[in-house]
């Protein structure tokens, strides 16, 4: 193999591996948007029979297609690599949504109750002063002291900037002269929509999640 050949089948190689790595939304049966997935869990699903791929055709309306009319659909497109993949027979352009056809439920509605996530509902602002700081120079506040019976639940834990949380030290807010800015809740868990991406999605994703409301990290949640 010459050094040009070569290094054109690594490059391929190169381009394939980062084409299955590429993020593909998934919807359920009932077209809401659940998850996101690789290219390469999509394929296999796609292969299985599990999915179908979506495709906004011409005429603006979504078509699903399953794995043979995916197939010849490939053929008739012209993808550049960074849009397919190849087999020995055949290309395959990269789904960017699949329908799954037996799964109809929805993501869990209960948000983990994590340190990060508390700072995500209180958007990185004091509790009893407004005042928007780096999550370094937040703290986790009881509302009701431990000492006196407040749980560390959704509803009894606030973001507290330092000035504040030492004024309050081991008292309620009441007793401290501090108001809070809003009450704390448990937050309500849209599905799929709360959800803020670390890359790019995909223009073919506007149309079943709304960009608004992602808020929050994408994959598992950090204590």
């Amino acid at each position: 193999m010459t050094a040009p050949i070569w290094l054109a089948s690594v490059q391929r190689k190169c381009v394939m591996k980062s084409a299955l790595n590429q993020h593909v939304l998934v919807l359920n049966r009932l077209w809401q948007a659940v998850n996101v997935c690789t290219a390469r869990r999509a394929l296999t699903l796609l292969f299985q029979g599990h999915a179908q791929a979506v495709l906004n055709t011409e005429d603006g309306a979504f078509r699903a297609f399953d794995f043979q009319e995916w197939s010849h659909l490939s053929q008739e497109a012209t993808p550049d690599d960074a849009e397919a993949v190849h087999t020995i027979s055949l290309r395959l352009r990269i789904p960017r949504v699949i329908l799954l056809l037996i799964y109809d439920r929805l993501p869990k509605k209960e948000v983990k109750f994590t340190r990060h996530n508390i700072f995500e509902r209180d958007h990185n602002t004091c509790q009893y002063c407004g005042q928007q700081c780096d999550r370094n120079d937040l703290n986790l506040d009881h509302v009701i002291p431990r000492d006196r019976g407040g749980p560390t639940s959704w509803e009894n834990i606030v973001c507290s900037c330092i000035e504040c949380n030492t004024r309050k030290a081991n008292h309620t807010p009441q007793e401290a002269g501090l108001h809070l800015i809003r009450k704390p809740k448990r937050p309500k868990w849209r599905p799929f929509v709360e959800i803020k991406l670390s890359f790019h999605p995909h223009d073919s994703w506007r149309h079943f999640i709304d960009l608004a409301y992602w808020n929050v990290e994408l994959g598992e949640e950090l204590n």
